[in-house]
């Protein structure tokens, strides 16, 4: 029965670590970083001045985009896909993987 007793709370204590742990998170920031080049154009990153677009430093640490939104991965992945206030959309010229790449990228800016 003790065995019984301590084998059940060891699963019991490795499923909540499992269930608990955070999601690992998706794309590849390195390769991100050589994606947004061409991001880079409208786009800074080192500085908060405004190019022809919004400078992104610090992007994830801001509570929202310049639309309203709450910053959040899915909300920076619509913005990437569909474009606005004169930025084009991405969706048809970056793969799943550039996108998330990119949005790992921003992450660390």
């Amino acid at each position: 029965m003790r065995k019984y007793i301590v084998s059940s709370a060891a699963a019991a204590a490795l499923f909540a670590l499992v269930a608990l742990a955070p999601a690992q998170k998706k794309g590849n920031a390195a390769k991100g970083k050589e994606v947004f080049e061409q991001c880079g154009t409208c786009h800074n990153v080192d500085t908060d001045e405004k190019k022809i677009g919004p400078s992104l430093k610090g992007l994830f640490k801001r509570d929202k985009l310049k639309n309203g939104k709450k910053v959040t991965d899915e909300n920076v992945r619509d913005m990437i896909n569909k474009g606005g206030n004169g930025m084009p959309g991405y969706a048809d010229m970056l793969s799943d993987t550039e996108r998330d790449d990119v949005i790992a990228y921003l992450h660390t800016v």
